[in-house]
């Protein structure tokens, strides 16, 4: 069994190093009740994933590939819309490899960096970058950014 450990940060854009090498993601997910089914078009390659209920920062996660042309047709057909839009980037930064995503759409403005651990108490250093923490925030969950978009957000 896989299992997802990550924590999820807000951005500071202005001190975000150059950025370079972006992947263009589209993403959307089947409803379901009590897993999370995703269909994710990364570039030129399609996965399918699944992954159950979280547990503090963590959870199970199994992905597959599947073809480019079945997942936009799963978009288009099965996922509930408006679908998410996003470019990530991967910035290395001291031992580890953060997931930026800038995101567009209906969640434009938003951008939000992840960190995969090994472990829900491993220790890493978090750059200058990277500021509020919103790992607990449901609101953040891209699966939550498709019923309530960044766009309907009071600020």
């Amino acid at each position: 069994m896989s299992k997802e450990i990550e924590r999820k940060f807000l951005i500071d854009a202005k001190n975000l190093p150059s950025l370079s090498d972006g992947h263009i993601i589209k993403q959307g997910y089947v409803p379901t009740q009590g897993v999370t089914v995703r269909v994710r078009v990364r570039d030129e390659e399609a996965f399918l994933t699944l992954k159950g209920k979280v547990t503090g920062i963590s959870r199970s996660e199994f992905e597959y590939s599947i073809p480019v042309k079945d997942a936009k047709h799963m978009l288009d057909e099965l996922c509930v819309h408006p679908i998410i839009e996003k470019t990530r980037y991967l910035i290395s930064y001291k031992g580890h490899i953060w997931e930026l995503d800038v995101f567009e759409g209906y969640n434009k403005g938003l951008i939000v960096a992840e960190i995969e651990l090994e472990s829900e108490d491993e220790s890493f250093e978090k750059p200058k970058w990277a500021t509020q923490e919103v790992s607990y925030d449901k609101k953040y969950r891209n699966s939550n950014l498709i019923s309530n978009p960044y766009c309907m957000w009071s600020r």
